[in-house]
This record gives C-alpha cells, structure tokens and sequence, in this order.
C-alpha cells in the first residue's frame, strides 16, 4: 500500500476542513441536508512559492479562515475533509495572543 502526498503547486495551501456543525450556538440543531459552509481549517501543506513569501504569514497547522467558494476538494478518503485554496481565499489566521498563551502557561 503506497500513500500519497500532496504538494500544493503556485500560490496555494492544502486545507483540511473543519467538521461541520449540527448545532448552532443559539442551540438550534441542523438538518442534515442544511448546507452551511464550513469556513474553518487547518493548514496540511504549503506551497514552495507561498512558504518563501514574507508575504504570507502561513505556517503548517495555522488554524484559517476561508472563503470556500474556490476550494478543489482532494478525493483521498470516504469522508474527504482535504482542499486546495488559493491563498487569496485564505481570509484570517487565527493566533492565539501572547497574553492568552502566557496565561495558560501560568494555570496549573
């Protein structure tokens, strides 16, 4: 059994989705044919072009922000959760404050 890597080629990230939510935060439960996007995922892979780019501030497991309307979906598995977005797409990171990580830090 061989795997497969992907690489990411041009101004690109691999993204693994989020797991969609059944439940809103109001409390309201989904159907299961409700279609609301899941904008939220992690970063699997960069490209070379983007991980050499200042200009891009993307690191290996960032936790995104994406507009998922352009996304090509990665048909490895089943339950396919993997994407490729253009990096435009890419909306916000999410980082955690330094104040927040030295709190934790100090919790026992």
């Amino acid at each position: 059994m061989s795997f497969e890597t992907i690489e990411p080629v041009g101004l690109r990230v691999l993204i693994s989705k989020d797991a969609e939510k059944k439940k809103t935060k109001g409390g309201i439960h989904l159907p299961d044919d409700a279609k609301t996007p899941v904008l939220t995922g992690r970063v699997v892979a960069i490209s070379v072009q983007i991980e050499s780019n200042p200009d891009y501030p993307l690191q290996k497991y960032d936790k995104v922000l994406i507009d998922p309307r352009n996304g090509i979906p990665v048909d490895f598995e089943q339950d396919n959760r993997l994407f490729i977005v253009p990096v435009e797409d890419i909306v916000a990171v999410f980082r955690q404050s330094e104040v927040q990580a030295e709190d934790s830090l100090l919790e026992p």
